[in-house]
């Protein structure tokens, strides 16, 4: 193979990334939309209430399954989307790329994670859905439920994460390892908000959609810029 063959076929890999990653941001807000339209016309309180309560033994919604620790290891997961542990992660991972001197990256992580948070607190105040009241909440909870600020934050902070430290790395199987890591988290994150009563289904369902377009987003901006010379070159790319 020729080397201008190699680089055809190389932009052609390229540009197909970057289309699948597009149609899958716009899918992310579309379904953030769709499920923000659902929730505002009260078409998803059945589906809420019904996973809401198969996490509740049955004939006592005070009670959730799985007993005493499973709950307390869910309010331990639960403290992975919170303010406290993302904002302390996020700083680590800015020391790191700032000690691997990818100024750029360091400087785009943190934009990124603070116009989420952003993002998740505009939406929260312009809906104003109140919490579930049809269970106990298994945690604290201080502000609205829609979208879930945990699991939007999660997939925020954490897939962005796994992207701008896979960006650093040659490996591709540790590039693999951040994102599917970045995404088991992020689950668990949501899973929690709904198994402590804190949230509806649909509020995590929609911080996961957004959360996860956002993040792409942030990928498909660091290749602009790192086209532009703005920002470090990916390394193994």
């Amino acid at each position: 193979m020729t080397a201008r063959s190699s680089l055809s076929a190389l932009t052609r890999r390229v540009e197909t990334a970057t289309l699948l990653a597009l149609i899958l941001v716009a899918g992310g807000i579309w379904a953030f939309f769709a499920l923000a339209s659902e929730m505002l016309e009260g078409e998803l309180h059945a589906f809420d209430e019904t996973v809401l309560l198969a996490l509740r033994t049955p004939g006592d919604p005070t009670d959730p399954i799985g007993g005493p620790r499973l709950e307390v290891a869910m309010r331990d997961l639960t403290a992975l989307g919170g303010a406290v542990i993302l904002t302390l992660i996020t700083a680590c991972v800015v020391f790191y790329l700032l000690l691997a001197r990818q100024r750029g990256a360091a400087l785009l992580l943190a934009l990124t994670i603070a116009g989420g948070s952003l993002v998740s607190t505009l939406f929260k105040m312009g809906f104003d859905r109140p919490r579930p009241d049809l269970v106990p909440h298994g945690t604290e909870v201080l502000t609205a439920s829609f979208p879930s600020g945990h699991s939007m934050m999660a997939a925020v902070t954490y897939l962005t994460l796994a992207v701008m430290l896979a960006r650093a790395e040659r490996a591709r199987r540790i590039k693999v390892f951040y994102l599917v890591v970045a995404m088991v988290v992020t689950m668990l994150v949501g899973v929690s908000r709904v198994y402590l009563g804190v949230h509806w289904p649909s509020d995590v369902l929609a911080g996961w959609a957004l959360g996860a377009a956002w993040a792409l987003g942030v990928w498909l901006i660091a290749r602009a810029l790192e086209r532009r010379g703005q920002i470090e070159p990916e390394k193994g790319s």
